[in-house]
């Protein structure tokens, strides 16, 4: 087969360097991407009178018809054109004749394919976004429903103060925002048209690149045609952007693991979303949490793949960025996936209240209501803070909480310790005295839901 590039060449492309570097089996799945580029070129092509209106209407009719059959499964891939951009050409020849060989005039595949590139990368981009704000509505409607949980709230993976599970689950929450708004940041660099750059130096034709972006619904266009074809670190920044995803994902998915352990009890799994043992009946693996968090890896290995492509390339196009589609391809599944599933899981989990709340009995919690209350009789806190210290030493040599010891003994410790210390050390009235904003007290953490709704309805 004559290569649509093949003029100067003599022999056919080896069979083994044909599969090598073909790339259509997976950037095929630009082919909406390719066609919607394609079209809009045809069209400014014969505003700027380089084109007949007739020719191109013939290329933007030969092209739906293309997308029609590619979407109903008629049309037929062939390896050896390569890539998405010549198959989708060669049959627009033979559909639409001659005409179809103009379509290429004044432009490369090197602006092509990172026209095609940049609108693929923004699509999804989008995609990612909605799926963000999508799981933060579940993180707040749980939230709304377990205002009233306390649990251990730790530092060091130990029990350090009580907090609200609704504040746990807010905070959640709020990374996920900062993911949305650095995917609609990163999605304003993306969606940026490198056409008219052509190969690199951009062209002779009369082209009107800026009318192209904005029928694209771009945001703008190039300012240096050796730049735009050679540009790829919109995929870096889109993949640190879905790497950051999956790393809070994963951090979700580390205390599912761990309060579905009957050692803390702390959530009964959805069946839908667990899996069993092939030889051991009781077992409930919280299989999908523990995906998840191993899928981070490959995710950051296809931010480090990008990385290393690109940090060797002169100016301007090298064949060495056909390996940016894959990359962000697989990123772009794992992350579609693990959004949704999120979602999905932590809508069906049940919160074990009552095992929660006795969990804040272990590892004396209120341990800094008794040095704050100390405080309050006016011992400095360093004082307070020993003076606690000691009260926790003799709790736990007696084995009980630390407001289970008796009166006497906390008196012996300070005499300024009266009867209303046990109102202190109560584990609700710790957690509602915190209201400063973004605490864990009722008040900041109504605060943080009816903001969080404000943030949803303005980015729905």
């Amino acid at each position: 087969m004559t290569k649509l590039w093949g003029g100067r060449f003599k022999e056919r492309t080896a069979t083994d360097v044909e599969a090598y570097t073909q790339s259509i089996s997976y950037d095929a799945a630009l082919y909406a991407q390719d066609i919607r580029g394609s079209q809009a070129h045809a069209r400014m092509l014969a505003r700027q009178g380089v084109l007949t209106d007739e020719e191109a209407k013939q290329l933007v009719a030969g092209l739906d018809r293309i997308r029609s059959d590619i979407e109903s499964g008629q049309f037929v891939w062939k390896p050896e054109l390569e890539d998405v951009h010549m198959n989708i050409e060669s049959r627009l020849t033979e559909l639409v004749g001659d005409v179809g060989k103009k379509l290429h005039t004044g432009r490369s595949r090197n602006d092509q394919v990172a026209l095609d590139f940049r609108l693929f990368v923004s699509d999804r981009l989008r995609v990612w976004r909605k799926l963000v704000v999508a799981l933060v509505g579940v993180f707040l409607k749980r939230a709304r429903e377990q205002q009233a949980t306390l649990l251990p709230g730790c530092t060091h993976m130990q029990p350090a103060q009580p907090v609200s599970l609704a504040q746990h689950l807010l905070a959640y929450a709020w990374m996920f925002t900062r993911d949305a708004g650095r995917l609609a940041d990163c999605e304003r660099r993306v969606r940026i048209s490198p056409l008219g750059a052509a190969a690199l130096a951009g062209t002779t034709y009369p082209l009107d690149p800026a009318s192209v972006a904005e029928e694209l619904g771009m945001y703008g266009t190039f300012d240096n045609s050796m730049d735009a074809v050679s540009d790829r670190d919109f995929v870096i920044e889109s993949l640190f952007c879905a790497s950051t995803i999956m790393m809070h994902l994963s951090r979700f998915c580390e205390e599912i693991i761990y309060w579905a352990n009957p050692s803390f009890g702390f959530v009964r799994l959805p069946d839908a979303y667990s899996t069993g043992s092939s030889i051991m009946p009781q077992k409930k693996n919280p299989d999908v949490a523990e995906l998840m968090r191993g899928k981070v890896g490959r995710v950051y290995g296809d931010l480090t793949a990008m990385l290393t492509i690109l940090k060797g390339l002169p100016l301007t196009y090298n064949r060495d960025l056909q390996e940016d589609k894959e990359p962000f391809l697989d990123a772009d599944a794992t992350v579609t996936a693990s959004l949704s599933l999120m979602a999905g899981q932590l809508d069906a989990l049940t919160f074990e209240a009552q095992r929660m709340h006795h969990a804040l009995g272990l590892g004396f919690l209120n341990a800094t209501e008794l040095a704050d209350y100390l405080v309050g009789k006016g011992i400095p806190f360093r004082e307070a803070h020993h003076i606690t210290g000691r009260a926790v030493a003799l709790a736990e040599e007696r084995g009980v909480r630390l407001e289970e010891l008796p009166l006497a003994d906390l008196d012996a410790l300070c005499d300024r310790i009266g009867e209303d210390v046990y109102t202190v050390l109560n584990y609700d009235a710790a957690v509602a005295r915190r209201n400063t904003s973004g605490g864990t007290g009722p008040v900041a953490v109504a605060a943080q839901m009816d903001k969080l709704e404000r943030w949803l309805a303005d980015n729905a």
